[in-house]
């Protein structure tokens, strides 16, 4: 048992809330390993799905909202030093235009999931359509993987090394990709 399986199984839900609201602010602790170490827990009918997807869905949502506030108010006090005026504006008008939809799909990509909602409030993206993206994408994602835990059970210790090194290959192939379509729609 893992030091997150354990910790899982001595607090429950409470842990379930606090390390995901504490994952989606900060990228130190491995959201998709907590999820799915609940999934497995609640195939050997220690914990309930339904209970699990709310309170997982409710400390993502904190977390993910925390992140925006903080970008929205205070990380653009800081970045203000670096970043002026014009740069805010550009940001806040790409988000306008393609980030929203970061906010639902970048709950599956470690790493972009962490700064999706800060960059929403840095630029300024108002709450109405940041919590239209970025709330259904919580639901989405909390669901996804209680549910690869559930189903994958105690097969899952075999099976996880093989998945995290295909999420980074995965990442970098969408990074990749992004790229190329953005430098060809930036083209004349």
């Amino acid at each position: 048992m893992s030091h997150i399986d354990l910790f899982l199984a001595q607090y429950g839900y409470f842990a379930l809330f606090g390390l995901l609201m504490l994952g989606i602010v900060g990228p130190l602790i491995p959201d998709e390993t907590i999820l799915v170490l609940t999934g497995i827990a609640i195939h050997r009918g220690q914990m309930n799905f339904g209970w699990s997807v709310l309170i997982g869905f409710a400390g993502s949502l904190c977390g993910i909202t925390l992140s925006y506030f903080l970008g929205r108010t205070g990380a653009v006090y800081v970045l203000r030093r670096w970043l002026n005026e014009a740069h805010l504006a550009k940001a806040h008008a790409w988000f306008e235009k393609y980030g929203k939809w970061t906010l639902f799909f970048g709950y599956f990509v470690a790493g972009i999931r962490h700064f999706t909602a800060l960059t929403a409030g840095i630029s300024r993206l108002e709450y109405r359509p940041f919590a239209i993206y970025a709330y259904p994408g919580a639901l989405v994602w909390v669901t996804c993987f209680l549910s690869i835990g559930y189903f994958l059970g105690e097969k899952w210790e075999q099976i996880h090394p093989y998945l995290s090194r295909g999420a980074v290959i995965g990442a970098l192939v969408l990074c990749v990709a992004a790229y190329l379509v953005y430098r060809l729609k930036r083209k004349p």
